[in-house]
C-alpha cells in the first residue's frame, strides 16, 4: 500500500512538473524574445537566448511608438473604476441578501447566481446598445458599467456574511448599532480576505479585458492596453521582438499582483465557501 501511494505521488508530481513547463514556455519565450533584435525575433531555427547581446532598449522603443503611458493610465482607471464600483454592488447586495429577510431574495438570489451561466459574450449586442443610448460611448463609465454587478462575487460574499451568527447582529441592535455600523464595523473588517479577492479579481479581470473596450472605444483618449497593443501589434507586424515587449508590459503587473496577493485569493475563495 505505501508503495502504491509513492508510485501515484510521484506520477502526480511528474504531470505536475509537465504542466508547469508546458504552462511557462511561451511566458519564458515572450519574455526572451522582448530582448531580441529583429532578426533574431524570427530566426529559423529559432533562438532560445539572444546571440548578439541583449536590448533592453526594445521598451522604450515600444513607449516610443504608441502611446502606452496613456494606454496603461487608462488600464489603470478602468481597472481602479471597476474595483470600486464592484466591490460596493456586491457589499450591499451581499448584505441585503445575507442578513435582511424579505419577500423577493430568494428569487433575487436566484437571478444572480443565474448570470453566472450566462456568457458575456451573449449580452454584448444588447450593452452596447444601451451605452450608445446612454451617450457613453468612448467614456470610461462606458467601459466600467457592464461588468460591476457580478452575481459570482455577490455569492461568495453573501456565503461569508452568513458564516457569522444571527446573534451577533441582534447583540449589535441592541447595543443601538445600526445596519450601516454593523456592516462597517463589524462584518468588513472580519471578511477582508474575501473583500481582497474580489477586489484582485475585479482588477486583473478589467485589466485584461479586451473585447468590451474594443466594442466601445474609438479614440487614444479612451484606449486601454489590451486595445493599444492590438494596435500596435498591426503597425508593427514584422517587429516580433517589440511585440514581445509591448506583451510584457501588460502582463507583468498582472503577475507581479497574483504573486503579492495569491495568499489571499485563495484564504477569500476558501473562506467564502464555508458556512457555519
Amino acid at each position: 500500500m505505501v508503495k502504491t501511494k509513492r508510485i501515484i505521488s510521484t506520477i502526480e508530481l511528474i504531470v505536475l512538473i509537465i504542466g508547469t513547463i508546458l504552462m511557462l514556455f511561451p511566458f519564458t519565450w515572450m519574455i526572451l524574445t522582448s530582448f531580441k533584435t529583429g532578426p533574431e525575433s524570427v530566426m529559423n531555427p529559432p533562438t532560445w537566448l539572444p546571440v548578439n547581446g541583449w536590448h533592453p532598449e526594445n521598451y522604450p522603443a515600444v513607449f516610443e511608438a504608441a502611446p502606452f503611458g496613456r494606454y496603461f493610465l487608462n488600464t489603470f482607471i478602468v481597472a481602479l473604476l471597476s474595483t470600486v464600483l464592484s466591490l460596493f454592488i456586491s457589499i450591499t447586495a451581499a448584505y441585503a441578501l445575507s442578513l435582511h429577510s424579505f419577500k423577493g431574495s430568494g428569487v433575487i438570489l436566484t437571478f444572480f447566481i443565474a448570470t453566472m451561466m450566462v456568457p458575456e459574450e451573449i449580452l454584448i449586442i444588447q450593452n452596447y446598445v444601451t451605452i450608445a443610448d446612454m451617450h457613453l460611448m468612448d467614456t470610461f463609465l462606458g467601459i466600467v458599467l457592464p461588468g460591476v454587478a457580478n452575481g459570482m462575487y455577490i455569492y461568495l460574499l453573501r456565503e461569508t456574511f452568513m458564516s457569522f451568527p444571527a446573534a451577533l447582529r441582534k447583540a449589535a441592535k441592541v447595543d443601538g448599532c445600526s445596519d450601516v455600523k454593523f456592516l462597517i464595523r463589524v462584518l468588513l473588517p472580519n471578511c477582508i480576505s474575501t473583500l481582497t479577492t474580489i477586489g484582485l479579481l475585479t482588477f486583473i479581470g478589467a485589466w485584461n479585458n479586451f473585447l468590451w473596450p474594443l466594442m466601445v472605444t474609438n479614440y487614444d483618449s479612451h484606449r486601454v492596453l489590451t486595445i493599444g497593443l492590438m494596435q500596435f501589434n498591426t503597425g508593427a507586424s514584422s517587429r516580433i521582438n517589440l511585440q514581445m515587449a509591448g506583451a510584457t508590459v501588460i502582463v507583468i503587473p498582472v503577475i507581479v499582483i497574483y504573486l503579492i496577493f495569491r495568499k489571499q485569493i485563495i484564504q477569500g475563495v476558501a473562506s467564502g465557501g464555508v458556512k457555519g
